[in-house]
């Protein structure tokens, strides 16, 4: 039988009145000696988006856990910018680059999930894909893993976009 005090509670990710998900990535605790012993910071990476294509992140610096993760939230939501989905997927196959962190993304058919690592998984979940395949190549800091897979988003296109700026059709593109 399981004792309580030692049983985990599940992790819930904390959705607002206006519909927001944001979803805790990392929390780093930073050591600052002083005279009188150590002074701790905490520093949190946030991720919001709505589920439906519009997702952002934030980073967070507190003296306190809680007020880190509000402040990585208040950022998250100022850096909100929409995706293109199609069917729940990205419309391409794309990397996203940030420093040393490279992130593969990968559309995936109806049914496969979001086969993604922990930071890629809440950035995606967040955004409303339902369906890829992705693999982190290179570091798996949540920092430079979260601005990679955001990168990466953020410069899908779909069939439209791609037709406007070539003049043409979308259906002449989407061929």
């Amino acid at each position: 039988m399981l004792d309580k005090r030692k049983a985990r509670r599940p992790r819930r990710d904390r959705e607002f009145d206006d519909g927001l998900i944001d979803k805790v990535v990392h929390i780093n605790r930073v050591a600052k000696v002083v005279k009188g012993g150590r002074r701790f910071s905490f520093s949190a990476v946030v991720v919001v988006g709505d589920g439906e294509g519009n997702v952002g992140f934030g980073l967070g610096k507190a003296n306190e856990v809680p007020e880190a993760i509000r402040k990585g939230v208040e950022r998250a939501k100022r850096d909100m910018k929409p995706i293109p989905l199609v069917d729940g997927t990205i419309p391409h196959q794309v990397i996203g680059k940030y420093g040393a962190g490279r992130v593969l993304l990968k559309p995936a058919g109806p049914g496969t999930g979001v086969i993604a690592g922990g930071a890629v998984r809440a950035v995606l979940e967040a955004a409303g894909i339902t369906d890829i395949l992705t693999k982190c190549l290179g570091t798996h800091n949540p920092h430079n893993v979260v601005k990679a897979t955001m990168q990466g988003l953020r410069s899908c296109k779909n069939a439209a976009q791609i037709a406007k700026k070539r003049g043409l059709d979308a259906k002449e593109v989407a061929v």
